[in-house]
């Protein structure tokens, strides 16, 4: 590719990549307005995600089809229907549930927390209703931080720049939640590189969809605390953490904690080693074949007659196996007596 063609298509993929966030706001300001048109206030977060992801799915796989021509601009996007696609989503819930764990046990031997359970039928099925929201949210991260948008940032600056970048991009857009300190901000800055590392290593966000998901709704639906100062998602377990702030977050939760960033940090060479499989199988180098095809029979047979000169093959001569039988002499006849 000459430096002309490169540089046109970082150019187009900076263009494609600043359309891909200008979409991402448009599809949320639509859902955000559809899901208050169409569900009332216990149901329009649920809503609205639902409505966010399948924006961002469709209208990412339109920019795929138009501007790429990629022939399954679902799959591009890092949703590609492979068969162990389950267990990566299992591996990735699995490290994030171990990295909100990491963070709540120094808050449980410090301080505790008080716990408020609601056994009631209902809230059972309310219980149901939350991980679904945080499922269709953390799915609605992954699309629009690591989906489009990023590979063609990628495409334009590289991995590494992709990776810091859409880190910045996502802390900024944190920033902007009330309650936000310096300490949640670099929280936000590692727990982007966390998954855009997983997507990288995997070429897909599943494993980074199920870190997601672990990450941020353990916290609330199994211990009952505060996400990025939202408190009241698990109808089931309210937990109130008692213990220092820069242990516990306060009201705004451990995204706001450096314990969170510590352990974040922590888990970033966990994600290099649990896939290491993963990342040989899809991002090794594939070997194309080049060239002429060569029968190399043909060629030693030439290489030989070259060497020695065409000789035609002899006839094989004749073998004599059994020995031939002298002839027998026939007896003497007489002859007639007139003629004697």
């Amino acid at each position: 590719m000459s430096a002309a063609e490169s540089a046109g298509g970082r150019f187009r993929a900076y263009l494609q990549f600043f359309a891909a966030i200008l979409y991402f706001f448009l599809a949320r300001s639509l859902a955000h307005r559809g899901a208050q048109g169409l569900a009332g206030p216990a149901w329009a977060p649920l809503v609205e995600q639902a409505m966010l992801v399948f924006l961002l799915l469709l209208g990412y796989a339109a920019f795929g089809s138009w501007m790429d021509r990629q022939s399954a601009p679902v799959s591009a996007q890092g949703l590609p229907r492979r068969a162990e696609w389950p267990g990566e989503a299992g591996l990735g819930l699995a490290v994030g549930w171990s990295v909100a764990l990491v963070c709540v046990l120094p808050m449980v031997v410090a301080g505790g927390i008080a716990i408020v359970l609601n056994l009631q039928p209902s809230a059972w099925g309310w219980l149901l209703s939350d991980a679904a929201f945080f499922a269709l949210l953390t799915l609605a991260e992954e699309i629009a931080f690591r989906g489009y948008g990023f590979q063609r940032f990628e495409h334009a600056v590289g991995s590494p720049g992709a990776a810091l970048g859409f880190a910045a991009y996502y802390a900024i857009i944190q920033a902007l939640v009330p309650g936000s300190n310096h300490a949640s901000v670099a929280v936000s800055v590692m727990l982007s590189l966390v998954l855009s590392t997983a997507y990288l290593r995997t070429r897909a966000l599943w494993l980074s969809w199920g870190i997601n998901f672990g990450w941020k709704a353990s916290r609330a639906l199994v211990f009952g605390l505060a996400v990025s100062g939202v408190n009241n998602h698990s109808p089931v377990v309210q937990g109130d953490p008692m213990g220092p702030f820069w242990l516990t977050g306060g009201g705004y939760g451990l995204d706001g904690t450096w314990i969170a960033f510590a352990v974040l940090l922590l888990a970033w060479p966990l994600v290099f080693r649990v896939t290491r499989e993963l990342d040989f199988r899809y991002n090794a180098p594939v070997i194309v074949p080049g060239g002429i095809p060569v029968d190399l029979d043909a060629a030693a047979r030439q290489q030989h007659e070259a060497a020695m000169g065409a000789t035609e093959p002899v006839a094989p001569g004749l073998v004599q196996i059994l020995p031939v039988a002298a002839p027998v002499p026939k007896p003497h006849e007489e002859l007639p007596a007139d003629q004697s």
